[in-house]
């Protein structure tokens, strides 16, 4: 059940209606809802074409001072993207400010102590026709990731091209005469997600992104990309470091010197000092305390020129997973970094627009062996649960894990479904088809079954008990043998040709050494008798957990990460549904994701 429930309704609907927009439009759609605080939730919605922010309590979900204007940071569309999150005590947003959808733009207020600051107005450089799609925190800045129409290829048409953005979160705008009230430190690149050869084939059009995760030991973000609208249809998912995203604003800007000329990069000694898009106070720009101290060679520099020369590679110079053997394309993706007994494996799951779920173990490092292996593909749409008045609408909207519980939620927008991470009993008794799947979720236990790696499970190698065993035997041995020596050597028992005399010859130096060295040797075997009779115990609770695979897994699900899935459920007016192939669970902290119905 909900323990929480807030209905937050549109005042101006008949207004709305009035001006000819649609009744299913005029709703209010909740599109922000992120955390303020520890304490403190904000949340903001299209209310009619009229967008407004609120501030509640998270735990009474009780309103916090008053209304706020929603104007750039929240659509007046509940179609039209937009992210939006807290850094430092700032908002930063990204989405449409009026009601034509004309002025795109990126967004810092609500800060204390920094001004307002935004993109520059109606300049196609800096946006132009943008897709927002995910925001993160990361170092000295927060990135922006989208897709847009590219200014760089105009005589080929409307070409959509992927990017990130960078601002500084100290930026505090330029001075009077430049960029006053405007972003200082913007800058753009292009994602490369392509497949090489003789010619590349690009998927431009990114889908979903991850946040920042560890692959090969390197921050990184993961993608899924599609090919262009008018292309053949196919998708890709791509991985990128976040220090090569780095070294490419590190490096060359690009230009066009006439309408007519093509785009080159910019000549070094052209770039003014210090480097455009830098933090005031950190590497070039250490001398200038605040970006309003900027020379105005630079502020106009960056203001002409925010697009970057070089596009950003991907991990490896080409895409982990590809599929264009389907007419569906992959919209939405989550990432396991850490999967497997090991948790050395990475498995995505990657969500489609009909309603299906791949399952994917994932190969990123240069040197392995073997490409990423498809999994599983799910059907994961049930219309018994999602269809409203008979339609259905198949597209995924939303992935979130939740590895404490063994389960995926799939979001559509109707209705949210859960999932098992794996489905290893489907293998049964055989071992072959057990271990030849190789899921990182799914184990051969001694019983004779393929159990799923429930939360919690500790993996046990069994061939290493006969080692353990062994090695036992064999300090055992050892330790009686120095035992023996120490007694010889104590003149407590004496060889045969030995004297009385000479027995009791014995250096006190080997008498100390022998007997740390019994001393050390019992609490090794001491160590290793410890350690085998826990592999027994181990091995014996894992034949306990396959006769009932998910016995160890909880009924009350803790499903704090749900708050992500804000925004994503727009559209017409649903109700909300949970399927757990037959059961069902608390759902206690699901309001986030009802925030996103619209409501009356």
């Amino acid at each position: 059940p909900v323990f929480q429930k807030l209905t937050w309704k549109s005042k101006d609907v008949s207004k709305c209606t009035v001006r000819g927009k649609n009744r299913d439009e005029c709703y209010n759609y909740v599109k922000v809802l992120v955390p303020r605080n520890d304490e403190t939730l904000f949340a903001c919605g299209t209310n009619a074409f009229n967008p407004t922010c609120r501030n509640y309590k998270m735990m009474s979900m009780e309103q916090v001072g008053e209304e706020v204007v929603g104007q750039a940071r929240c659509p007046f569309e509940s179609g039209q993207s937009n992210v939006g999150l807290f850094a430092g005590g700032d908002f930063y947003s990204a989405t449409m400010t009026d009601f034509l959808a004309s002025d795109a733009v990126i967004y810092r207020s609500l800060g204390e102590g920094r001004p307002v600051l935004r993109t520059v107005k109606y300049d196609s450089k800096w946006l132009r026709e943008p897709h927002f799609l995910h925001a993160i925190d990361y170092g000295n800045y927060v990135y922006f990731f989208l897709s847009e129409i590219a200014v760089e290829y105009t005589a080929l048409g409307k070409v959509v091209f992927s990017r990130v953005a960078r601002v500084c979160k100290n930026d505090n705008g330029g001075s009077p005469r430049v960029l006053e009230r405007y972003w200082t430190s913007f800058l753009k690149a292009r994602l490369n997600c392509s497949v090489p050869g003789d010619s590349f084939f690009y998927f431009d059009v990114l889908q979903s992104l991850t946040n920042v995760l560890q692959i090969n030991q390197r921050p990184a973000v993961v993608g899924v990309f599609t090919t262009q609208a008018n292309s053949i249809p196919g998708s890709a998912v791509c991985a990128f470091y976040m220090d090569d995203i780095e070294k490419v604003f590190n490096g060359k800007f690009k230009e066009q010197r006439t309408s007519d000329s093509s785009w080159t990069p910019v000549p070094d000694e052209q770039v003014p000092r210090p480097r455009p898009g830098t933090c005031a106070g950190d590497g070039p720009a250490a001398d200038y305390k605040s970006s309003v101290q900027f020379p105005d060679e630079t502020l106009t520099f960056i203001k002409s020129y925010p697009l970057m020369d070089e596009a950003v590679p991907s991990v490896n110079d080409r895409p982990c997973f590809t599929r264009t053997s389907s007419r569906s394309k992959l919209t939405q993706i989550v990432v396991d970094v850490s999967a497997g007994p090991y948790k050395d494996r990475t498995v995505m799951f990657l969500g489609s627009d009909d309603g299906r779920v791949l399952k994917v173990l994932a190969s990123t490092h240069p040197s392995d062996s073997f490409g990423s292996k498809l999994l599983e593909d799910i059907d994961v749409y049930n219309p018994s649960k999602c269809n409203v008045q008979g339609q259905e609408d198949r597209r995924v909207l939303g992935l979130e894990l939740d590895k404490d519980h063994h389960a995926l939620f799939v979001a559509f927008s109707s209705c949210v479904i859960r999932v098992p991470l794996s489905r290893c009993t489907q293998h049964g008794a055989c071992k072959k088809s057990c271990l030849a799947s190789r899921d990182p979720y799914c184990i051969w236990l001694r019983t004779g079954s393929c159990a799923n790696m429930a939360p919690g499970f500790k993996y046990v190698s069994l061939r290493l008990f006969p080692v353990c065993l062994s090695l036992t035997f064999s300090l055992v041995s050892f330790f009686l043998l120095s035992c023996e020596l120490l007694l010889y050597s104590a003149g407590v028992r004496r060889f045969p040709d030995m004297d009385q005399r000479a027995a009791a010859n014995v250096h006190y130096t080997l008498l100390i050494a022998c007997v740390l060295v019994a001393f050390f040797l019992g609490a090794i075997l001491s160590g290793f008798l410890v350690s085998c009779y826990c592999s027994r115990s181990a091995a014996h609770r894992a034949r306990r957990l396959g006769k009932d695979p998910e016995a160890s897994l909880p009924h009350a699900l803790s499903l704090r990460s749900l708050a992500k899935l804000n925004g994503l459920l727009d559209g017409q007016e649903h109700y909300l549904s949970i399927d757990n192939y037959g059961s069902l669970y608390n759902l206690k902290q699901l309001i986030p994701t009802l925030g996103a119905l619209p409501s009356m």
